[in-house]
């Protein structure tokens, strides 16, 4: 007896897309293959793209199309590589993964160019969002070197928050922990458009050096070497959630 494939119940999807989705394919070779009759929607040849699929067993080639799960990836960014999908200006870290994850995945949290560290890239947009929402207060940890001595005077600058440069308000407070007299570790919980490197601005510094060590209880340990990844468990999917 054939296995059932479940899609969520409250909608149908187009057959095309599904292919698409499900099977590693375009939408333009999804369409080549319902037109060659590769294509079977519980046993019968389908050619048209635009059927609903609900609940049906799906057969591409006679080979049962399983419904993907969303993907969870933690990559440890090497320095000059772009957190973007387009390689528009430098190397994407999509390049550093297995290309056939690629489809659908976007980056929860950027870091800039030279800037290294955790970064998270997944297809599950609520999930993403939930990491990267301000009202989320998602802790992320950084690890900072800059070019001006630390004074102590600054851990209670960063906690009472910052005026940022076209900012009307504060940032929220932030834990700062100075390591010597050029680095520190510095947590905060928003994600303003380079606001590590602008909250050190603020207080007539530079940041000569920005690593990523942690986004909420996700840490990045020594088993990722720059440049290597590995999905997330359901454990830590949940942890972020």
């Amino acid at each position: 007896m054939p296995a059932f494939l479940f899609i969520k119940k409250e909608h149908n999807m187009r057959l095309d897309k599904y292919l698409s989705e499900n099977a590693n394919l375009t939408r333009k070779t999804a369409k080549h293959a319902l037109h060659r009759s590769d294509v079977t929607v519980d046993g019968v040849v389908v050619k048209k793209g635009d059927v609903k699929i609900k609940e049906q067993v799906v057969r591409l080639n006679g080979v049962l199309i399983t419904v993907k799960g969303p993907t969870y990836i933690m990559l440890n960014k090497p320095v000059d590589y772009v957190c973007s999908t387009v390689d528009d200006d430098g190397l994407s870290v999509l390049h550093l993964i297995d290309e056939d994850l690629h489809r659908g995945l976007h980056i929860a949290g950027r870091l800039d160019k030279d800037t290294t560290g955790l970064v998270l890239l997944t297809d599950d947009g609520q999930w993403s969002h939930r990491i990267t929402s301000p009202k989320s207060k998602c802790n992320k940890v950084y690890m900072v070197e800059v070019m001006e001595v630390l004074e102590p005077s600054l851990v209670d600058v960063f906690k009472e928050g910052l005026e940022l440069n076209n900012e009307s308000d504060l940032t929220r407070p932030a834990t700062l922990e100075i390591l010597s007299d050029n680095k520190a570790r510095l947590t905060i919980c928003e994600g303003k458009y380079h606001q590590v490197k602008r909250m050190f601005s603020a207080v007539d510094n530079h940041v000569t050096a920005l690593h990523r060590s942690q986004i909420g209880p996700l840490v990045l340990g020594d088993d990722l070497a720059p440049g290597q990844w590995r999905k997330l468990t359901d454990e830590e999917i949940n942890g972020l959630a």
